[in-house]
């Protein structure tokens, strides 16, 4: 496992992003753990995390031309990591929805740079996939080209059928996925911590119940 990602894991967790316990997914099932990137919630916090995505978004090694950050969660974390990349050497435009076009001053749907080229789209998660759907399809309407999804954290788990969200997006789009950690690399993490192997166990059993195989 990369080093950041076992920091990121370590700094999600201090952050109290990342918990342990007894939660009800979106999709109604009962996870021993649950992920919220809303709760990156100061400056301090969300700067960390653009670094990370950067990390992540380099070490793909991601052909990309500009940053897409679907409304709304993925405004702060495509802005972050904008500024991330800039800082490492790799300045890039970035750009947003809004979910209702403005119809005043210079209107229309998007704000920031121009929507062209290849687009990469930052966003938390993929749960049904709605988002990335939806960003795509404002992507390809403006002339541009999806490159790929980098996601926070990666479930591993099985959306309506018997694949992830991660692998749906792949199959139906053709486009690639990353995220800076996926649930491999928590239960690595888990294994080498003698203060979270507590919960190994009950992730386990849930990755057994619901997870796939790979992404």
């Amino acid at each position: 496992m990369h080093d950041f990602r076992q920091q990121f894991l370590q700094f999600s967790i201090d952050s109290q992003v990342l918990r342990f316990g007894e939660f009800t997914t979106k999709a109604g099932r009962s996870s021993p753990y649950f992920f919220n990137a809303g709760l990156f919630n100061d400056g301090a916090m969300l700067g960390k995390l653009g670094e990370f995505y950067a990390k992540a978004i380099l070490t793909a090694g991601i052909p990309f031309d500009i940053l897409f950050g679907p409304a709304y969660k993925g405004i702060p974390l495509a802005a972050a990591t904008s500024i991330a990349l800039a800082h490492a050497g790799h300045n890039r435009p970035w750009c947003f929805n809004r979910k209702e076009a403005k119809d005043h001053g210079e209107g229309g749907q998007l704000v920031g740079a121009p929507l062209t080229g290849r687009v990469l789209i930052i966003d938390d998660v993929i749960s049904a996939g709605t988002s990335v759907r939806e960003s795509i399809d404002i992507i390809r309407q403006h002339g541009a080209e999806p490159a790929g999804v980098v996601i926070a954290i990666d479930r591993m788990e099985r959306g309506l059928g018997e694949m992830s969200a991660a692998q749906e997006v792949r199959a139906s789009h053709g486009i690639p996925v990353f995220a800076i950690a996926t649930l491999d690399d928590l239960l690595a993490y888990l294994q080498t911590s003698a203060d979270m192997k507590q919960y190994m166990q009950a992730i386990e059993r849930y990755r057994s119940t619901y997870g796939v195989a790979t992404t």
